[in-house]
């Protein structure tokens, strides 16, 4: 298959298309739900396999100076696209420097469920990819949120909220990065055997898994859009859908000098591309809580998230494909 023709499948697959169910369902104004409980649950469950399938990998290759490579360009990405965000934000629309550092944390750090999605597109192309990119993205989480949060105090006059070390903590205990990490520690630890005996319950399951948890982020996205959308202008509704593009240029820029493989660049670049909605937003709330979760929650999950999992993944596919000269 051409890298195009890989990118229509992923465009068509059962999970981008329970996606578009909900998020069409939450727009028709539907009473389609999935409970809150089961919600949590889904997630916590993608977190341990994809985080478990991670170690795994990484205790079959073990570390090595190509795996701290690419770590370092992460913790580079992360710090750096805060900066061209906010830059951007700041000279393309009128939102205070509280609103627009908000916003720039949001874009550096990353989307675990982009992240799974990608995952599934590769493994659906018929790409490799390394085990260890499931640290990459727990490394990317925090460098955007400091960044974010010395930009706010530098330009927006922020000085209240957590401090920094306070917030710092309250991160790393956020349930979904300690599912992560702790996950990804257990297979490191317990390797193919470790794998062997927790299989069936992390295999076959995990799509069908993934498609009912993007139906409900598809409601929660709708939702967000309907309600929220009123407040967003279209210089920032533009900024929700370009700015996963820059991002994604200056990962596929970087991922020229790393040893990754096709599959491992693709998720590079899109764990570059993609913006977080759940650690992020939390992080906000306690250290810039002037900023308005209205305007950077929905533009992350309601304007990006979709375009990511839509056109950007493919779009990433292709880029990668390039890169490594498969297209």
């Amino acid at each position: 298959m051409l890298p195009i023709d890989l990118a229509v499948a992923n465009l068509v697959s059962p999970m981008v298309l329970f996606f578009a169910l909900g998020f069409a369902a939450a727009l028709a104004r539907s009473d389609l739900s999935v409970p809150e409980a089961i919600a949590k649950g889904m997630a916590l469950y993608l977190m341990l396999a994809i985080g478990f399938k991670g170690g795994v990998e990484v205790n079959k290759g073990g570390l090595n100076l190509g795996i701290l490579a690419v770590a370092g360009a992460g913790i580079f990405l992360s710090a750096a696209i805060p900066l061209i965000g906010f830059a951007l934000l700041r000279l393309t629309t009128r939102l205070p420097a509280i609103d627009a550092a908000a916003i720039a944390a949001h874009y550096g750090s990353i989307s675990i469920v982009t992240f799974v999605a990608g995952t599934e597109a590769v493994k659906l192309a018929g790409w490799g990819f390394e085990g260890h990119m499931i640290a990459i993205a727990a490394i990317m989480e925090t460098p955007a949120i400091i960044v974010a949060l010395l930009l706010a105090r530098r330009y927006g006059g922020a000085s209240g909220g957590e401090p920094i070390g306070a917030l710092l903590r309250e991160i790393g205990l956020n349930g979904s990065i300690v599912m992560l990490v702790g996950s990804f520690l257990i297979g490191a630890i317990t390797g193919p055997k470790g794998m062997a005996m927790i299989e069936p319950f992390i295999g076959a399951p995990f799509r069908g898994i993934l498609c009912l948890f993007l139906l409900d982020m598809g409601l929660v996205a709708g939702r967000g859009l309907r309600e929220g959308g009123k407040l967003l202008s279209l210089p920032v509704i533009a900024f929700g859908l370009y700015m996963p593009l820059v991002s994604a240029s200056l990962a596929a820029l970087t991922a020229t000098a790393l040893p990754l493989s096709q599959g491992g660049t693709t998720l590079l670049i899109t764990l570059a591309a993609s913006a977080s909605y759940i650690a992020v937003p939390a992080a906000m709330r306690l250290a810039l809580p002037e900023a308005r979760p209205a305007i950077y929650l929905t533009l992350s999950l309601a304007i990006t998230f979709p375009f990511n999992l839509t056109l950007g993944l493919p779009l990433y596919m292709l880029m990668a494909a390039r890169i490594s000269g498969g297209g």
